[in-house]
């Protein structure tokens, strides 16, 4: 069975590497904004669906598996997405320091082919950041990090280190929540065998 991510991100290849498994990656092609009085969480499964049933309607009739995901950062009720640019990365760096928030990672399955399933799960992490200076908030900006990363931060960024505790899942803060996508893995027929993508 192909195997195929449906993300560009560098973060989830390397997680789902990690896993072992051979798979392939097609980037998905949706309008991401958010709808009118959208819960965030049901903004995070609808685009993480998106993603995969874009990548799905582009395969031939191969038995497929689509893996798709989406994370957010929240703080209270709003959303902190990528960084539109420095000053706005040193905002959410300023708004988050010292603080708890809550990253969550929403990701769905599309298994492809004669007998199509769809599962869509998410996962939480409360995140508490470190109290880190000023000086410290500019020179991470300066490095470029923070603008492709929701919330303006990189956990495993190893210069910057960012977070003083997490309660949930780390390789969900990184972007695809390993524990929940294994089980998922298995709900929805797939034999996981590292380096065999069998069902």
């Amino acid at each position: 069975m192909r195997l195929i991510l449906a993300s560009s991100s560098p973060r989830r290849r390397e997680l789902l590497a990690g896993l072992g498994l051979r798979f392939e990656i097609i980037k998905p092609d949706i309008d991401e904004s958010r709808r009118a009085a959208e819960d965030l969480v049901e903004y995070a499964e609808r685009l993480s669906r998106e993603k995969a049933e874009a990548v799905a309607r582009t395969l031939d009739e191969t038995p497929a598996l689509v893996i798709s995901a989406d994370t957010i950062v929240m703080d209270g009720g709003e959303l902190l997405g990528k960084p539109a640019d420095d000053g706005d990365a040193r905002r959410m760096l300023w708004m988050l320091r010292g603080r708890e928030h809550e990253v969550v990672t929403a990701f769905t399955l599309y298994r492809a082919g004669d007998a199509p399933r769809v599962i869509t799960r998410h996962a939480r992490t409360a995140v508490e950041m470190r109290a880190f200076s000023e000086a410290e908030i500019d020179a991470y900006v300066a490095t470029g990090d923070p603008l492709d990363k929701a919330g303006a931060y990189g956990i495993q960024n190893e210069e910057f280190r960012p977070v003083a505790r997490i309660e949930g899942s780390y390789s969900n803060v990184v972007g695809l929540p390993l524990e929940a996508l294994k089980a998922a893995l298995g709900d929805i027929g797939f034999v996981f065998s590292p380096q065999s993508n069998e069902t």
